[in-house]
């Protein structure tokens, strides 16, 4: 899954891809070493969605019966990852049903706790990041929808914004047919 962060800490915003493996035992490892702390709490946010939300997401499937590795590459100087929960749930969720992500796809937001998706910061300034990268499609939180229309029209032609209101409708929004 690729994923844009809007930075954090006074870092700056960056694209990384969140890469998961699946297979028997239970947990979440992250693979990365050192494990960057901010992209460690989106994780544990993520996974703690996807176990209060499974039948919503998942379906059938037990994901505590299941071992996720995950790994976080960065694409820019930003390193820590923060913000990406949205897509690291995503991501847990593509791997457990194993059904692929659409190409070209980028993904921004946070999911906290309690299943509520944060507010993005500069929705346009990563939008911008993504077309730069060679994303085709940029799926936002709805209430980014306002800061959107500050978009440049070249950009608005060559990018496809989409936007998604819980983490249920990305997943939806995310997978391939």
């Amino acid at each position: 899954m690729w994923a844009l962060s809007p930075g954090g800490e006074g870092e700056n915003p960056g694209l990384f891809r969140v890469e998961v493996t699946v297979g028997p035992g239970s947990g979440l490892r992250i693979l990365n070493t050192p494990v960057p702390r901010p992209f460690k709490e989106s994780a544990n946010f993520a996974e703690q969605n996807l176990y209060s939300r499974a039948r919503q997401l998942v379906g059938d499937k037990d994901p505590r019966s299941h071992e996720f590795s995950v790994q976080v590459r960065a694409f820019d100087t930003a390193r820590g990852g923060a913000n990406l929960g949205v897509a690291t749930l995503i991501a847990l969720c593509s791997a457990l049903l194993a059904k692929p992500l659409r190409g070209g796809l980028s993904l921004v937001g946070e999911i906290n706790l309690g299943g509520s998706i944060e507010t993005v910061p500069n929705p346009v300034e990563l939008a911008e990041i993504a077309a730069e990268k060679g994303a085709r499609a940029l799926l936002v939180p709805v209430s980014a929808r306002r800061q959107m229309v500050d978009l440049s029209d070249d950009l608005a032609t060559r990018l496809d914004v989409e936007y998604y209101k819980d983490a249920q409708d990305a997943l939806l929004k995310a997978l391939t047919g």
